[in-house]
Parts: C-alpha cells; structure tokens; sequence
C-alpha cells in the first residue's frame, strides 16, 4: 500500500494537524496504526486533534497497556501528556495531574538543569543595558518599518490567539515563531550586554529581518512575528525597528504555568519540569516586562489580558486592530475560520470559536500546584 511506513503516516497526520485538517490527521494516525499497533506517537498524537470524551475511555485503556509494556522516557513521558490531556478533557483532574506530574518527571533527568541565577542575571543586564535613555540613543538610524508586529508573553498565554486574530484580517500575514532575534542576539549577546552595541549590528539585523518577512509574503501590511520568548530581546527589537508595535500577552500567572507544565515542550525549555523552576521563570519573566513597560513607550507597547479578551472578543480585536493599524474586518472576529498553517501547541485550539472555559482551570488542580499558588500576587 502508499505510504506503509508508519513514521511517515505519523508525519503526514501531524503536518496535516498544523494545517487545521484533523479528520485527515486522524486517518494517516489511524493507518499508522494498522500497521504497528500501539506505537505510541500515533496513539499520543490522535489526543491532540480534539476534545476527548468519556466515550472515548477506549483510548485510554490502550495508552495504559502501552505504558506497563515499557518505553524510552521521551516515549513514555509524550504518552502520559496525552493521558493527562484526556483526563482532563473528562474532568478527571486528580489522574490528569498524576500523568502530568509523571510525564515532567520523566524529562527533567533528561533536560540540562535551569539555572536560577543564571535567569535573574539575564533579565539584571537588560534592564541595565537597555534603559530609556540608552533605547533613545540606539534609535538613530534605526529602521522606520512598521510591517513588523511582535507577539510576546509566556508560552501558553494566548499569543497563538493573538496572531490568529490579526492573520484573519486580509491586510496581514502570520509568520509564526520566528527564532531570528533569539540567535541574534546569541551572536551579539557580548556586544549587548556589555552596552557596546554598534548601529551597523542593528541596522544588517533589521534589514536581513524584513527580507525574511517579506518571504512570507512580498505585500502584506502587517507581518506578525508570535515567538513568545522575544519578550527576552525587546530592547533589542524596539532599537532596531522603534516604531513596530509590540502586544504582550498577559494571561492569569497560574492558569499560565499549569498549562506549560501540562504540555510537552522541547527540553530546552528545562524551566517547564519542576514547577519550582516555572514559578521562578515566572518571576523573572514578570520582572522583565515591567522594565520593558516602563521604559518602551506606549504608542508602541500594549497589554492584552486574555481573560478580557476571550470575555470582551470584539471590544478587544477593535482594539488590537486599530493598536497595529489595520481598518476593522469582520473576518477577524471569525478568525477560527482562516485557513492558515499554525506551528504551535494551540494549533486545534486557535480553530475554535472563542470560549471561555480555560479561564478558570486551574481551580482544578489548586492542592497540587504548590509553587505555582504564590505567583498570584503577581494578579
């Protein structure tokens, strides 16, 4: 038969995920499996292509048979995030949070330790380099673009959302995640950081950083960058293109690091495993962007609560849509229905209607979050 292999069965159902096919991710999964039952990425990935129900419970009973047979700790810890996934999907949060807890514990031998002093160093040098004074001296000769729009906040904030939104509107494009500026600044990150940051550097980044929008699309108003680790390199960004505007998601600080924790992220994000480590990524993470707050300014910067937002949907997208630029499009208020490759872990949520629902989740899962609870005076 066409494509027997069973790994290329599993990459067509993920790219065919990306791309807001789901039916047809199911059926590559499905053929994948007719040929190697309980191979485990098949059987983890088919959790992700909607909301489980307790009719469903087959499903589950599978994944834990492939469980006791033994796995490598990626396999296994992949499975127990879709096992925690269907739990909660049923609102069986007690096993939702064992499989999560399981599947974490599972990486963190695996993933290089996070380094706490290190984090709260980093975020030290940018609000030492980049103050108000010294972002005014960087902008001379800096990029008059506005093309670019810069989708910041921590994972799981609502930055797909966001991008989604704007990407609806005929005028704009959504480049997804970009990494150019995280490897940017890992090649400039001396200069940065010991504030012998040259105009050239900036003036090459800004312009090699617009040939690659313009890949995504030659005449695009609005191109949007979504990367949420960019809000790292804002003062590098805003030096570089000083009238592009900047929208930090801002999401409940809980509900945030409980759906980090719930979801399997590269290892090199080694600060998403032990929710001691999340809680102080939190931290220095809030600590940033209340520098970048109060030295950016505010024709330029802006705070989307995505609690107002997904209460308040059209109040909000005029907002956003006026904030970057672009005239009011009904199209943005159905933005579940733009056909669109989304290379993010909300790729099936951002082809939902607006809900509400995830607000309060974590309410679930309060006893268990530990660390997590005292990031609510961050609220």
């Amino acid at each position: 038969m066409p494509y027997a292999h069973p790994e290329a069965l599993v990459a067509m159902g993920e790219m065919a995920s990306l791309n807001g096919f789901f039916e047809q991710a199911e059926s590559f999964l499905q053929r994948a499996l007719a040929i190697r039952p309980g191979m485990p990425g098949a059987w983890s990935a088919i959790v992700g292509l909607r909301k489980m129900t307790p009719e469903d419970r087959a499903w589950l009973t599978t994944a834990e048979e492939i469980v006791r047979r033994g796995l490598h700790p990626l396999q296994e810890s992949r499975l127990r995030f879709a096992m925690g996934k269907y739990c909660d999907d049923v609102n069986d949060s007690d096993r939702a949070f064992q499989n999560y807890r399981r599947a974490n514990d599972l990486l963190k031998p695996i993933a290089e330790k996070y380094d706490r002093k290190k984090s709260a160093q980093f975020v030290d040098d940018m609000m030492r380099v980049f103050s108000r004074e010294r972002l005014d001296q960087l902008q001379q000769g800096a990029s008059p673009s506005a093309r670019p729009i810069f989708v910041v906040g921590m994972m799981r904030s609502g930055t797909s959302l966001i991008e989604q939104i704007i990407a609806s509107h005929p005028g704009a494009v959504g480049a997804g995640e970009l990494s150019f500026w995280g490897e940017a600044f890992t090649k400039h990150g001396t200069a940065v950081r010991g504030a012998t940051l040259e105009q050239a550097m900036l003036h090459g980044s800004a312009n090699e950083y617009l040939r690659i929008l313009s890949g995504f699309s030659p005449d695009a108003i609005r191109i949007v960058d979504k990367m949420p680790g960019n809000f790292a390199y804002l003062g590098l960004i805003h030096s570089a293109y000083p009238c592009a505007r900047i929208i930090h998601m801002r999401r409940n600080p809980v509900a945030t690091c409980l759906s980090i924790y719930s979801k399997n992220f590269s290892l090199a994000h080694n600060f998403a495993n032990d929710l001691a480590d999340l809680a102080h990524y939190y931290r220095q993470y809030h600590r940033l962007m209340a520098h970048w707050r109060a030295v950016l300014p505010s024709e330029v910067f802006m705070d989307v609560p995505y609690e107002d937002l997904v209460g308040s949907q059209e109040e909000w997208t005029r907002k956003i849509l006026n904030f970057v630029g672009l005239d009011w499009d009904d199209r943005c208020l159905n933005f579940q229905k733009t056909e669109r490759r989304v290379a993010s872990a909300s790729c099936w949520q951002v082809r939902q209607k607006m809900y509400t629902t995830a607000v309060e989740r974590w309410r679930s899962y309060e006893k268990d979050l530990g660390p997590l609870i005292g990031l609510m005076d961050l609220v």
